[in-house]
């Protein structure tokens, strides 16, 4: 038996897993998420690690990958990755810390502070490389509070045509838009109310987590990122955001009126998750379509793609649990640490 953890440390949250591998076999022991907004708090960082540490112990071997590093508290990812590999230091003994690159290696802290942006925003890596031993030919859409991303899995092992975000975003690997922190005008820059489309504020007045709790897709626990403003995470709460991007309130629209407008994003985000999609699998036009494999806290938006697209859909939580499909690249990260399947380097 063997114990690994896998800590995910994005812009506001910091994912991390707890493993155990016995014969081939991983089970999640424990999967917690801790909200950090970074660039609100980039010194609380190091404290948040410390945290896990002292729960689970210092003496298991870790692996880490982020996206942290792009946050706008940096002036550049390079400094953002030296940042947060200086607070995985603090806190882990260095000889049992892991640092995934976009290849899918396991590389010491030394290693990743030489060459930061190999390491940088590589947590898509990981659970791409993990859907593989389960499904080699498919298309991984991890949909998550920000960002969805869609990874083609060809031979069991990652097939993107790009690796730093800038091209991922160019081959619709990397979508922006999620399940909480997306801002409704850059969803729906219009919405049908009382039969005309209406333009929403460009205001930060709402976010797709209002969108998600009012339709009852996501609870107010998931809801886990701050309120546009500061209220409470009810339904009721969610409504009036909504009916604020369009410079409205509960007086003037009814309820009935703000659910539409809800309806109305969802779908738009369905449609770009989609168009992500289908631009990915253009790369193999010709090919039996892959098996789509959802996960995420969105992993509900990324099945009801895959069946609007006619695809055969899994969910990643039939191989572990709903906890760690939420944090997905958390939990591969531990699976390939504790299965020893990631390439090991120390320069």
């Amino acid at each position: 038996m063997s114990l690994a953890v896998g800590i995910d440390i994005g812009g506001v949250n910091i994912k991390a897993s707890l493993v155990e591998a016995a014969e081939g076999t991983v089970t999640p022991r424990r999967v917690v998420s801790h909200p950090l907004e970074i660039w609100r708090q980039p010194g609380s960082l190091a404290g948040v690690l410390a945290q896990i540490a002292r729960e689970w112990g210092k003496e298991i071997p870790v692996a880490v990958t982020m996206t942290a590093e792009l946050s706008d508290v940096f002036p550049t990812k390079r400094e953002g990755v030296h940042f947060i590999l200086d607070c995985v230091r603090e806190v882990f003994p260095a000889p049992l810390v892991h640092v995934l690159d976009v290849d899918g290696n396991l590389v010491s802290l030394q290693e990743a502070r030489t060459s930061p942006l190999r390491v940088a925003a590589a947590n898509w890596v990981a659970t791409a490389a993990m859907v593989g031993r389960f499904h080699p030919y498919s298309l991984l859409v991890d949909v998550g509070s920000t960002t969805t991303d869609i990874i083609p899995i060809r031979d069991g092992r990652p097939a993107s045509l790009g690796k730093a975000d800038l091209e991922r975003l160019q081959a619709g690997e990397l979508v922006y838009t999620g399940v909480l922190r997306s801002n409704i005008n850059t969803v729906a820059p219009q919405v049908p109310v009382e039969g005309q489309m209406c333009a929403t504020a460009a205001e930060y007045f709402a976010v797709t987590g209002d969108v998600h709790l009012l339709l009852d897709h996501i609870s107010p626990a998931e809801y886990t990122c701050p309120a546009p403003d500061g209220r409470s995470k009810t339904r009721e709460a969610a409504a009036a955001r909504l009916a604020r991007s369009v410079c409205a309130d509960g007086e003037r629209l009814s309820p009935a009126q703000v659910t539409g407008i809800a309806r109305y994003i969802y779908e738009k985000q369905l449609q770009k998750i989609s168009g992500g999609i289908l631009q990915v699998l253009s790369q193999t036009a010709g090919s039996p379509p892959p098996m789509l494999v959802a996960a995420g806290l969105g992993a509900f938006m990324a099945a009801a793609c895959g069946h609007r697209l006619g695809l055969r859909v899994s969910r990643l939580a039939c191989y572990c649990s709903r906890e760690a499909e939420v944090a997905a690249p958390s939990f591969a990260l531990a699976t390939l640490l504790a299965l020893g399947e990631g390439e090991h380097r120390d320069r």
